[in-house]
């Protein structure tokens, strides 16, 4: 009886085990999918509910049975609603076939109760995991791939050991005790060995990130981007996400705080957005990779930068500067500027893209030096520049009031910008409601906003004022990122500020828009995403951009290693006429006493170990015995331990006897009884399953180890 309950006990254990692995198969198939950011909120809450009810299930914490009717009408009626959501709801087919890729997900999940039902589940999650590869080349793809892997090694284990339980009532050798927690970590070791060995033979293979991954993974980063049209409220809804734009490597010895990276200006307002309808745009060439974009000879007083832009994921063809460029380099053929001072490339560039620039910073008008020769804004420029729609008339009031006192062009400048930045609040909430002029509901009404609202309202006044002004658009200058020595600009950094025209100095900036009282954020979780952000840099540089240049960067930093410990590697594979035997001494002089010792322990710890392990296997097992806690597993070290103790007195039991038999054909001397006692208490225990004998048993082997012959 209390064999059978021990079997029981381990078979559910074993069960429990392989459901959990194969739970964590379809759980980390899918968090690599919610990871790329293509998972609308509904498929991600349905989908975790589900697989937390399964988990419950599965540790008993919840009894819920779905008959095969209800499942089969489940699946009849998703045909339905998989039409519905492809006509209206996603209108998008690989949308719609992602909702019913986790239907199924979940619905097999919540009634597998068969093998097919087994396989069908490892199979969708090896769906979602290919659905993960191609969304997104993140750090995190990687690290749900080594989950998938690990549950995958544990459900394949699991799996087979339950099968044959299944199938066959032999005993098992050893105990199903602590059977989760052993399997758990040969899985783990199994995998680190596969992670480290697939990783040397990764990095010896150079390729790059477009020919490995730009046929398979789209670009887009689901933000707006950057157009020639921007409606109010769309700078506000990059803010909400904060992944990634881009790295920012600026190569000053001064800090250059308040940096803008501009990517573009707006001209002309309708009352709800600005636009530019008709750009000029001329071309410029690109030579020998660089282009220059200020007019030769034009080198105004002020502080110079250059700096290195990677574009992370950004569906945009706009170049991104701080200041005013005066040069870039980059790997394209021509680039496109137009009559706004913004830049772009042909096309939109491939993953990881990146350029170098040299930028002159302006310092605010108060302190720079006027420009010689004085620059001059045509009529038709300025009148272009001065447009509005039909405004509220409270609008050009305000603004008068704001001006009020004030003289010259930048001192009424000056003064709209303080009032917005001191008057009125800072938000991210979105309008509950559409509003007629969003404007005048920002400035007489709500009176708070984001940078758009913010920076409309200034250009809108500044206009009204007489004072040519334009909408600049890019983004803040980030984070800076002391371990990886760049500034991380985040989509949340996106921005709008004003560009007015100054006498005598050009277009100069102002910003308007006061500091988010919230943008700094709890220290602790800030620093963690600093690290995150240099563990992903390194993904990107050193897997997804892995090439032959990245190839020769590590060969060079092995080879200093190396050289760090007296090896030269590729001075041995290059030299013809090396003295081998002469390095070979020089080497062991300086090595050889360490290395002696390394071998020797290494040796030491090969033989000793197997023994080591077998006498702390047997007190572990002598323990368990005293304790009254011993399992059928350690009958079989005691009786190893018996036969250790007979091969000392020159009996070796051949490999063909049972125990039975080997006990019988020894000499009825007092050693033999003694062991044939012990056989018959072993067999009561071992096969019998009466474990109240263990105590008997470790008497009687210590009467064996007693007698003489």
């Amino acid at each position: 009886m209390a064999d059978g309950s021990a079997a029981a006990q381990g078979h559910s254990s074993v069960e429990r085990f392989f459901q959990f692995s194969l739970l964590g198969l379809v759980t980390s198939g899918y968090l690599a999918v919610a990871g790329s950011g293509y998972l609308d909120a509904p498929t991600l809450l349905l989908t975790a509910a589900g697989l937390l009810v399964r988990a419950l299930m599965i540790a008993g914490v919840l009894r819920i049975r779905i008959s095969e009717s209800a499942t089969t009408l489940l699946a009849i009626s998703y045909i339905a609603f998989f039409v519905l959501d492809y006509a209206l709801l996603s209108r998008d087919f690989l949308t719609a076939t992602v909702h019913l890729l986790f239907f199924l997900a979940v619905t097999k999940v919540l009634t597998a109760k068969t093998n097919r039902d087994y396989l069908y589940t490892a199979a969708i999650a090896f769906l979602e995991l290919m659905a993960a590869a191609i969304l997104s080349v993140d750090l995190n793809f990687f690290l749900f791939l080594a989950l998938y892997l690990l549950f995958a090694m544990g459900a394949l284990t699991s799996g087979e050991i339950f099968r044959s339980l299944q199938r066959s009532p032999a005993t098992a050798r050893t105990s199903l005790r602590y059977f989760a927690p052993r399997l758990a970590l040969l899985s783990t070791f199994a995998v680190t060995g596969i992670l480290a060995i697939t990783g040397l033979l990764f990095f010896l293979l150079p390729r790059t990130a477009e020919a490995a991954f730009s046929r398979l993974i789209s670009h887009n980063l689901y933000l707006p981007g950057f157009s020639n049209q921007v409606t109010l409220g769309q700078i506000g809804e990059i803010k909400s996400t904060s992944r990634p734009v881009m790295h920012v490597g600026v190569f000053s010895q001064e800090v250059l705080p308040g940096l803008k990276w501009r990517g573009g200006a707006l001209t002309v307002f309708d009352g709800k957005g600005w636009s530019n309808p008709h750009p000029h745009e001329e071309p410029i060439p690109v030579e020998n990779g660089e282009a220059r974009l200020a007019p030769a000879g034009f080198l105004p007083s002020g502080r110079r930068i250059n700096y290195h832009v990677q574009l992370n994921a950004v569906t945009t063809d706009t170049l991104f500067f701080a200041g005013s460029p005066a040069r870039v380099n980059l790997r394209q053929l021509s680039i496109i500027r137009n009559e706004t001072g913004s830049y772009r490339l042909t096309r939109v560039p491939p993953e990881g893209f990146s350029y170098d620039a040299y930028s002159l910073v302006d310092g605010p008008p108060e302190t720079a030096a006027p420009l010689q020769p004085a620059p001059v804004l045509p009529p038709d420029v300025r009148r272009q520049y001065l447009q509005l729609p039909p405004l509220d008339v409270r609008i050009p009031k305000l603004a008068d009031f704001f001006a009020e006192g004030a003289i010259t062009d930048l001192e009424r400048a000056r003064a709209v910008e303080r009032h917005l930045r001191h008057d009125y609040g800072y938000t991210l909430e979105m309008p509950d409601h559409d509003v007629g002029d969003p404007l005048a509901w920002f400035l007489f009404t709500r009176r708070k906003g984001y940078c758009e609202y913010f920076a409309s309202a200034m250009t809108v006044m500044l206009r009204s004022l007489g004072i040519p002004a334009r909408l600049a658009t890019g983004f803040q200058s980030g984070v800076y990122n002391p371990i990886t020595d760049l500034w991380l600009v985040r989509a949340s950094d996106a921005h709008t500020w004003v560009e007015a025209w100054m006498p005598e100095h050009g277009w100069a900036t102002f910003d308007p828009t006061p500091p988010d009282p919230y943008g700094q954020g709890f220290a602790m979780l800030t620093k963690l995403g600093l690290y995150v952000d240099a563990a992903q840099t390194f993904w990107q540089d050193w897997v997804v951009s892995y090439d032959v240049r990245r190839q020769g960067t590590l060969s060079y930093r092995v080879e200093q290693g190396g050289r760090k410990l007296g090896i030269r590697w590729f001075d041995s594979l290059a030299g013809a006429g090396v003295d081998w035997p002469a390095l070979a001494l020089a080497w062991f002089r300086h090595h050889g006493l360490g290395m002696v010792l390394l071998v020797g322990a290494a040796l030491a710890g090969w033989l000793l170990w197997p023994r080591v392990m077998r006498l702390a296997r047997h007190r572990i097992g002598a323990r368990r015995v005293r304790r009254g806690t011993a399992a059928a597993g350690d009958a079989t070290l005691l009786y190893d331990r018996m036969l250790a103790c007979l091969g000392r007195r020159g009996y070796q039991k051949p490999a063909w006897f049972t125990p039975a038999e080997f006990a019988a054909s020894l000499p009825g001397t007092e050693l033999g009884v003694a062991v044939r006692r012990f056989t018959l208490t072993y067999n009561q225990w071992r096969f019998g399953g009466r474990t109240e004998v263990a105590r008997q048993l470790s008497e009687l082997l210590e009467s064996v180890e007693q007698q003489r012959g």
